[in-house]
């Protein structure tokens, strides 16, 4: 849900061309929802960007691991994870 910030934003108008059958998903869970077009809109973007950038950020947080030598083998990591299935309780 929009944060009463993001609410307060100074906004800027976007114009881009989508699916017909995109419209029409967009108006049809706007009015299941009761929400604007605009919301949904603004939902799914805020949503798209939130995982693209979490995504981001933990695979160049993982080069920054390669490069600083904190790796361990994938037959160590078998081994592991082997080991945590092995121990648990059903």
């Amino acid at each position: 849900m929009l944060s009463q910030a993001k609410q307060t934003e100074p906004r800027n108008q976007v114009s881009f061309k989508i699916p017909v059958s995109t419209k029409n998903r967009i108006e049809q869970l706007a009015v299941a929802t009761r929400r604007t077009k605009t919301f949904v809109i603004e939902e799914a973007i805020d949503q798209y960007l939130a995982l693209n950038e979490w995504q981001l950020k933990s695979i160049q947080g993982g080069l920054r691991d390669l490069e600083e030598g904190k790796v361990i083998s994938q037959e160590t990591m078998i081994e592991h994870w082997e080991g945590k299935i092995a121990g648990t309780v059903d």
